[in-house]
C-alpha cells in the first residue's frame, strides 16, 4: 500500500511480449512512474494477466491501489472483461505513441517514431491542456522487416543473436556509399559516406554479419528518412524515436551518424516503453 496514493496501471499488448507501466495518481494528477515491465507469451491473454501479476507482486500492490487500467497496442481488443474487477479502457495505439513520445523527450512537439514491427510517424503538439495528435502514416518497414531478412538470409532469428553477429559485419561488403560512384562527392555538398544503395554492392565473400549488418541498416535508414521528410514538412527539428528498435545497437548507430540532415534524433531512457507510459497517460490528458 502506497499512502493513500492510486495507481494508473498502463498495458501495451503486442503479438509477441506485453509491456505494462504504473503511475501514482493524487489530486495534482499523474505522476512517479514505476520501473516497466515487459512478459513475453504468445498469447495475449496470458501475457495480459502474467504482466499484471507480475506487475502488482513486484509493488506489492492490491487491486484496491489501482485506479484504473488503460490498455493498447495490437492485442487490446482480446480484453473485453474486466481484469480480475479493474473495468479496462482501450487507448488509440497512435495517441499512446504519442503522449509517450512527448513525456519521455519533455518536449512540447515533435514528430513521435514508434519502431515497432512496422513503423508509424506522430506529428504530436501540445497545446495548453490539450495535446494534438496528427497521424502521419507509417511505412511497413520496421522490427518485423529485420526479424524476418535476416532469418531468411542467415537463418538467424533472434535480436540478441542479430546484435552479436553484427558486431563483426562490414558495410563495404554490402552497401554502394555515394563515395563509390562520386570521386567528386565532397564538391556537390553530398556526403560522401551516405548509402546510394541498400545491398548494392553485396560481395559474393559478404558474411552472415555482413548481410545482418546490412539488413539493420537499411531498416534504419529507411524510417530515419521518412522522419527527416516528416520532420521537414512541418518545420520541425525533434525526432522522438521509441519502440523495441531503439535497443538495437546497429539501429542506433545509423540515427547517431544522420547528424549531417539537421534533425535531432532524440532516443529518450525507456524508449522502447513509450507507447504503454502514453496509454497510461491518457488517463489523465485531454486529447
Amino acid at each position: 500500500m502506497i499512502d493513500s496514493k492510486k495507481y494508473v496501471i498502463g498495458i501495451d499488448v503486442g503479438g509477441s511480449n506485453t509491456k505494462i507501466v504504473g503511475f501514482t495518481t493524487d489530486d495534482n494528477g499523474i505522476n512517479n512512474l514505476t520501473s516497466p515491465l515487459l512478459v513475453r507469451a504468445t498469447d495475449p491473454i496470458t501475457s495480459i494477466y502474467g504482466a499484471f501479476g507480475k506487475f502488482t507482486t513486484e509493488n506489492k500492490l492490491g487491486l484496491s491501489d489501482i485506479d484504473r487500467v488503460m490498455v493498447t497496442g495490437v492485442g487490446a481488443t482480446h480484453m473485453q472483461q474486466p481484469i480480475y474487477s479493474l473495468d479496462c479502457h482501450i487507448v488509440p495505439e497512435f495517441s499512446a505513441a504519442a503522449l509517450g513520445g512527448l513525456y519521455l523527450s519533455g518536449l512540447d512537439e515533435a514528430i513521435i517514431v514508434s519502431m515497432g514491427t512496422g513503423t508509424a510517424l506522430i506529428h504530436a503538439k501540445k497545446e495548453g491542456n490539450n495535446t494534438q495528435i496528427n497521424y502521419l502514416g507509417g511505412t511497413g518497414v520496421g522490427g518485423g522487416t529485420l526479424l524476418g531478412l535476416t532469418k531468411k538470409m542467415t537463418g538467424i532469428d533472434t535480436i540478441e543473436h542479430i546484435e552479436e553477429i553484427c558486431e563483426e559485419g562490414n558495410l563495404k561488403n554490402i552497401d554502394l556509399r555515394v563515395g563509390d560512384i562520386s570521386k567528386n562527392a565532397k564538391f556537390t555538398g553530398v556526403n560522401e559516406n551516405l548509402t546510394a544503395s541498400n545491398f548494392g554492392k553485396v560481395s559474393d565473400m559478404a558474411s552472415a554479419g555482413d548481410i545482418a549488418l546490412g539488413v539493420a541498416n537499411m531498416v534504419a535508414e529507411t524510417i530515419a528518412m521518412m522522419a527527416v521528410f516528416a520532420a521537414n514538412g512541418h518545420g520541425i527539428k525533434n525526432v522522438v524515436l521509441i519502440g523495441n528498435l531503439t535497443t538495437i545497437k546497429p539501429v542506433q548507430d545509423v540515427f547517431n551518424n544522420l547528424a549531417s540532415f539537421g534533425i535531432n534524433f532524440i532516443i529518450p531512457e525507456n524508449a522502447s516503453f513509450g507507447t504503454v507510459i502514453g496509454a497510461a497517460l491518457y488517463a489523465d490528458s485531454d486529447k
